[in-house]
């Protein structure tokens, strides 16, 4: 934390710069968004291929126009940091990203005495954590892996989910009113409902209270097969050209087919776009479909389900997997 308690908010109070959420997002919404003049180091990069999902893009423009609490949740690989990062990007707002594992404590979020040198002398000062530096600075707080945060962790964070959103420093004797242009974010691959599918075995059931305080809450999918393939060959030029295309929807159909039947029970497991596009990397470095498809996902997949996953590839490709993907025969086979 130290180095982030060194950095002074050097912006203006609000954002100031009208934008056109037409020209920067592809929709139209009646919020009037304003950026801010000028960015600094907190501020994320800017995807320049980022496609927008526009329903759950007017979700978070409400957060950062209206000071709405947003939580995204949804299946692993879909982007929900990522979006909320690209639409923080385009506003210029600093954004802090807080990964809730369970090594992230009460301390870490509050703060905690410290020995620190002072002229010489060895003193003891409170230093801030993470969320009193972030309420007093425009930063939109992201809090990942929501539904996987220590409850002693969950009940700080929902001091600030109320409307004036105020934190009480119990150590220091002090209440902290948030900055104007504060936000709070969090993702979830659940919504609070713990690990149902299996899938996230840290998930937890929250509070139903704390669920209660979230102002909005919006589900982001795998997008559309087209949409899909696009962001793959943006992401790995090599196969961006229309010699890949077939390729390309190939794998995005196989990848389709691995959510269904994770949908239906027949996989424990699915590929996320993330997934994908380790998928295509591999196979530029590899040059064979298979072998990379085996590296990218095949490998991770429980034994009993490899030759489902072999149907979903022979059908997508006309072609067997990979026999180094095939079980090998039980043993007792009469060979002595």
């Amino acid at each position: 934390m130290s180095d982030l308690q060194a950095v002074k908010p050097a912006l203006p109070i609000r954002p100031t710069r009208p934008i056109s959420v037409r020209k920067v997002f592809g929709f139209d919404t009646p919020l009037e968004v304003h950026a801010f003049e000028e960015r600094d180091e907190h501020v994320p990069e800017i995807d320049p291929v980022y496609r927008f999902n526009p329903d759950v893009t007017r979700a978070l423009l409400a957060g950062f126009v209206r000071n709405r609490r947003v939580m995204l949740q949804g299946l692993h690989g879909t982007g929900k940091s990522t979006h909320i990062e690209q639409v923080a990007a385009r506003l210029n707002w600093p954004c802090l990203r807080v990964n809730l594992d369970g090594h992230i404590s009460r301390l870490d979020l509050v703060g905690r005495d410290a020995v620190v040198l002072r002229e010489g002398q060895q003193v003891t000062e409170f230093q801030e954590g993470m969320l009193p530096w972030a309420l007093q600075r425009p930063v939109a707080l992201v809090f990942d892996e929501y539904d996987a945060g220590r409850p002693d962790v969950m009940f700080v964070i929902q001091r600030v989910l109320e409307r004036d959103g105020k934190f009480t420093l119990l150590d220091q004797n002090r209440v902290i009113t948030p900055h104007p242009c504060f936000r709070l974010f969090a993702t979830s691959n659940t919504v609070g409902l713990g690990n149902l599918n299996g899938l996230y075995p840290g998930a937890q059931r929250l509070n139903h209270a704390q669920v209660d305080r979230w102002n909005i809450v919006a589900t982001l999918n795998y997008l559309g097969a087209d949409e899909e393939a696009a962001i793959v060959a943006a992401r790995v030029p090599a196969f961006a050209g229309p010699e890949h295309r077939e390729t390309l929807a190939a794998m995005v159909q196989l990848a389709t087919l691995t959510r269904r039947g994770f949908a239906v029970g027949d996989l424990s497991t699915l590929m996320s776009l993330r997934t994908v596009i380790s998928w295509a990397e591999n196979l530029e470095v590899f040059g064979d479909v298979g072998v990379a498809f085996r590296l990218a996902f095949a490998n991770k997949c429980d034994e009993a389900e490899v030759p489902v996953v072999a149907e979903y590839f022979q059908r997508c490709f006309a072609r067997e997997l990979d026999p180094a993907f095939t079980p090998a025969p039980a043993s007792g086979s009469g060979q002595g």
